[in-house]
């Protein structure tokens, strides 16, 4: 696949919102609602520009609210996701005509031009967020033509400094220490809508654990594009167990969550040196897709199947009863997929007995190799495949559950009723409470399970 043309900057005729001029004559602060499609590091990207329009003075409404302005931070991952981020920007033009509509994220990054066409005031891509908020604030202060804005993104070989960390409340905060893909799956865009591996130092990494665990942050979460390739454009020489070790020890009273990993992360050494490690939580997202290696080889995945388990028994020898989460990710129906290989799937994943998984049938996504692949599996079959996996799924998540009797649960929302939170293992635990149990670690007894969560009550603090 060829990456998307670098942009040069395109003025259009279509005069600015008018809420531009309500900003100029020195009306109450530019009110600006966001919307996220995607992973996890979106989600880390709009929470960093949330923190720094506060701090510019403006002010956050909710997406489906009046604003002056709105921002669709879009995702790529899947034909379907480009379907549905262009299905919000239209509806949010139509919701909004007054206002100003930009637009950022990886789809905007791989596909500008349709974006563009949507009637939206100004399009960036998967980089440059500050400066995407500084052209935003452009478009009031001078009330300039829409624009159209890819032109650094993927050019760039650092990384993006931005402001880690939620909004007031959270008791979880997502630390990005990597951008960017060089694996190119079969499947994917993402190398070409992210660019090249870049890694924040780390020093700064634990720099910022440091901080967040000082505004009382509970939990630090781990994530990037690929954290597995972490350090990888440093040249120093460190790894990522590395930086989990530094940003451990730079903030021990805080829980450290480590994003999804590439198997082949786990080594003998990474599993010594992690379970040495009292506040990292024993949960590894070991991202899979397939059972069956001929599969895997046309994925153009790094790793066999012999390679995955040796990763799963390395995380099981090390880290003991009640031993770790190992989660992962499948796609079904993949191109060439016969009903052989998926039986081998089914079996493979039975063998790694999983916490938890995410099912997704193949989707096709243009401009892939997969996509032009002979051998696609029907919808009908693919969203089969699809249930009879999430069935043996649930089977193991539901066996995982029901070994717990008391867990240390980090309480997040109220929600109808019940207080909610999550164990270490990422096991989610609601409880009845009369207290306000946000941000508190408390221990639970387990009474039941109910779907993929378990029940408890509140262990007496004397016991705890």
């Amino acid at each position: 696949m060829t990456p998307p043309p670098i942009l040069r900057q395109i003025r259009r005729g279509r005069p600015v919102a008018r809420a531009a001029a309500h900003f100029l004559k020195g009306g109450s602060p530019v009110r600006i609602a966001i919307y996220t499609l995607g992973c996890k590091v979106n989600q880390v990207e709009t929470q960093a520009m949330e923190r720094e329009l506060i701090r510019r003075g403006h002010a956050l409404a909710d997406f489906d609210g009046p604003a002056d302005a709105y921002i669709v931070n879009t995702c790529t991952v899947t034909a379907v996701s480009d379907k549905k981020c262009r299905g919000i920007i239209r509806r949010t033009r139509k919701n909004g005509p007054e206002a100003v509509v930009a637009v950022c994220g990886c789809y905007a990054q791989t596909d500008p031009e349709a974006v563009s066409a949507l009637g939206v005031d100004l399009v960036s891509g998967s980089a440059g967020r500050l400066e995407f908020l500084d052209r935003l604030e452009g478009l009031f202060r001078e009330r300039a033509a829409p624009v159209v804005a890819v032109d650094e993104a993927l050019e760039r070989r650092d990384f993006e400094r931005l402001p880690a960390g939620g909004g007031v409340g959270r008791t979880r905060a997502m630390l990005k220490v990597e951008d960017g893909c060089a694996n190119f799956c079969t499947y994917c865009v993402i190398p070409y809508a992210r660019g090249p591996v870049r890694s924040l130092p780390l020093r700064e990494a634990a720099a910022e654990a440091r901080r967040l665990a000082g505004e009382g942050y509970r939990e630090i979460v781990l994530t990037g594009i690929e954290i597995s390739s972490w350090g990888r454009d440093l040249r120093t020489g460190e790894t990522l167990i590395d930086l989990i070790e530094s940003v451990c020890a730079a903030a021990p009273d805080c829980r450290v969550r480590l994003g999804s990993l590439e198997p082949r992360t786990i080594t003998e050494d990474f599993c010594v040196r992690a379970a040495g490690l009292p506040n990292l939580c024993p949960h590894f997202h070991l991202s899979l897709q397939s059972g069956c290696d001929a599969t895997l080889k046309r994925m153009n995945r790094k790793y066999g199947t012999a390679r995955y388990l040796e990763s799963v028994d390395l995380l099981r020898k090390h880290f003991q009863k009640p031993g770790p989460a190992i989660t992962t990710d499948l796609i079904v129906g993949f191109p060439g997929e016969t009903e052989e290989e998926f039986a081998q799937t089914l079996d493979f994943i039975r063998q790694c007995a999983f916490s938890a998984m995410h099912i997704f049938p193949y989707s096709k996504r243009p401009g892939t190799p997969a996509a032009d692949r002979p051998g696609q599996v029907p919808n009908a079959v693919k969203e089969a495949r699809a249930r009879e996996a999430g069935a043996a799924a649930a089977r193991m998540e539901r066996r995982s559950l029901e070994q717990w009797k008391r867990v240390e649960v980090l309480f997040e929302e109220e929600k109808d009723g019940l207080w909610w939170g999550h164990t270490t293992r990422y096991c989610k635990v609601g409880v009845e409470s009369g207290e306000n149990l946000h941000n508190q670690l408390r221990q639970v007894d387990v009474t039941g399970v109910a779907g993929n969560a378990l029940m408890g009550e509140l262990a007496p603090e004397r016991e705890a």
